[in-house]
């Protein structure tokens, strides 16, 4: 069995239910802020030079303000079962969907940033009902999927320090307290690191991880790069590109607060911050659905949680007396997206000296839960059935 012998409800004591209901006050407010939008003089035939396309954002607030249904979606959140607790002074939100399948295996979802708990939506059935989507019942999940301290329901009100590390002991201690004595984990981004820093610490229970990135590059060594194949080179040019147009990673890891003061006074800011990686800097627009990306831009808006979650990369890279790091050595799965960073498998095993499951897609981006859920299903049900 992979739940102790208590029950749901005695082990939850700490647990309480939650539901989204978001006051009318706060859609009219919303409403009118776009309505009042102040449009930069930027370049309107650049495209996705310089940042993200002015066409692009406004038309996409065109559509946030007059065709987008924030209560459509909510009532959709509101499909399944959600529930507070607060762990090591953080109030947690998180999504408990149980598998009618009894012995259904423990996973917890961890989202990206900047995304949320509606990354997960499309998974959530065919993985924690597959008998109902066609699919193998002994394949089932019990699913945890809560949003990461300071986003979303979370909230905003964070003290200093919650870097990854501590939202890995969090979680795991989340899963403890649902009962769970076993259990696998899986993200993106900064899923991935979650899920990795779990294997690092090898809390009692965990299984194994699956994730979408493993973000190990070379040391600088020139031995490193003597015999790196044509595709590999390529990785290495991706990843290239992708530093040169990353500025939300150079601020929100030196001076987050500076930013939020935009974010958190104009929905429009907010919706162009979020853009930028939701459209791989213009690589592959719209790939998303545009719903689904709404839903997740209204819930950082909502919320108001611009500054907590940003505030995560300075957490990481402010870490007073980090040692080395050892090598992740818990049964590790890994998808890598055509539209995503390319995990280079030589460092990767460098770094992670156990990866058993390794695989290579066309398609799906940094978000693949939401824009390649077929995909992904079947590679998290085929790493974790090694564990039932």
């Amino acid at each position: 069995m992979t739940i102790s012998n208590q029950s749901f409800n005695e082990a939850s004591a700490d647990i309480k239910p939650f539901r989204i209901s978001i006051p009318q006050a706060d859609l009219d407010e919303l409403q009118f802020r776009l309505s009042r939008t102040r449009w930069p003089e930027a370049f309107s035939d650049k495209g996705w030079k310089y940042g993200v396309s002015l066409e692009y954002v406004k038309e996409l607030a065109t559509y946030w303000q007059n065709e987008y249904n924030w209560r459509k979606h909510e009532a959709r959140l509101n499909e399944y079962p959600q529930f507070m607790t607060t762990i090591d002074g953080a109030q947690i939100h998180f999504l408990h969907v149980r598998s009618p399948e009894p012995d259904a295996f423990p996973l917890l979802l961890t989202h990206a940033f900047p995304s949320s708990i509606v990354e997960f939506l499309e998974l959530i059935g065919p993985l924690s009902d597959p008998r109902k989507y066609g699919g193998d019942p002994a394949n089932a999940f019990h699913l945890v999927i809560p949003s990461v301290p300071g986003f979303g329901f979370s909230g905003s009100s964070l003290e200093q320090g919650w870097n990854i590390a501590r939202i890995a002991r969090a979680f795991d201690t989340l899963m403890k307290r649902l009962g769970y004595k076993e259990y696998g984990a899986h993200g993106s981004d900064c899923g991935a690191l979650v899920s990795r820093e779990l294997g690092l610490q090898e809390p009692e229970g965990l299984r194994g991880i699956h994730v979408l990135q493993l973000f190990s590059f070379p040391t600088g060594d020139p031995a490193e790069m003597a015999d790196l194949s044509e595709e590999e080179m390529k990785r290495l040019q991706f990843l290239s590109n992708f530093q040169e147009r990353a500025g939300f990673n150079s601020i929100q890891s030196t001076r987050p607060q500076t930013l939020s003061y935009g974010l958190a006074d104009s929905p429009v800011g907010q919706l162009a911050w979020i853009a930028e990686l939701f459209n791989g800097f213009g690589d592959h627009v719209d790939a998303i659905d545009r719903d689904a990306f709404l839903t997740n831009v209204s819930l950082y808006w909502l919320t108001n949680t611009a500054e907590s979650s940003a505030r995560l990369y300075y957490e990481n890279a402010h870490i007073e007396g980090q040692e080395p790091q050892r090598p992740n050595a818990i049964q590790t799965g890994v998808a890598v997206c055509g539209d995503d960073f390319k995990s280079i498998k030589r460092f990767a095993q460098r770094d992670n000296t156990n990866i058993v499951h390794w695989s290579e897609f066309e398609r799906g981006t940094h978000f693949a839960a939401m824009d390649a859920p077929d995909l992904l299903v079947p590679d998290i049900q085929a790493f974790f059935r090694r564990f039932r």
